[in-house]
C-alpha cells in the first residue's frame, strides 16, 4: 500500500504545472476504502490514458520535469492495485493533469 500511494503522489508531483496543487483524498463507505489522487499538471488525451498504466510509457518527454522518470510509477501501481483486487480508474481533467482513483474492496 505503501508504494501504491507514494507512486500515485510522485506522479501527481512529477507530472504537474508550476505552483499546481496535488489533492490526496481518503474515503471509505461500506467496508470499502478509496483513495483519489488529483493534479493540474498538462492535458492527458483520453485516449491515452491506459497507456500510461503500461511499463515504460510516458506521454511524451516535455511531461516529465525531471529528467529521472521511467515511465514505471503508474504501472506500478496498477499491478499493487490488482494484487489487492481494487478498482483503479482515471480520468483526464479538461484544463489538464488526471483523476486518479483507487478503490480496495
Amino acid at each position: 500500500m505503501q508504494s501504491l500511494i507514494t507512486n500515485l503522489i510522485d506522479n501527481a508531483v512529477r507530472h504537474n504545472v508550476p505552483g499546481g496543487r496535488v489533492e490526496v483524498e481518503t474515503t471509505s463507505a461500506g467496508g470499502a476504502g478509496r483513495i483519489v489522487v488529483r493534479n493540474p499538471g498538462p492535458i492527458v488525451p483520453a485516449a491515452e490514458i491506459d497507456r500510461l498504466f503500461e511499463p515504460f510509457q510516458q506521454l511524451r518527454r516535455e511531461r516529465t520535469r525531471h529528467g529521472d522518470g521511467h515511465g514505471l510509477g503508474l504501472a506500478i501501481v496498477r499491478a499493487i492495485a490488482a494484487a489487492h483486487h481494487a478498482t483503479l480508474t482515471a480520468a483526464a481533467r479538461p484544463a489538464g493533469g488526471l483523476d486518479i482513483t483507487v478503490t480496495f474492496p
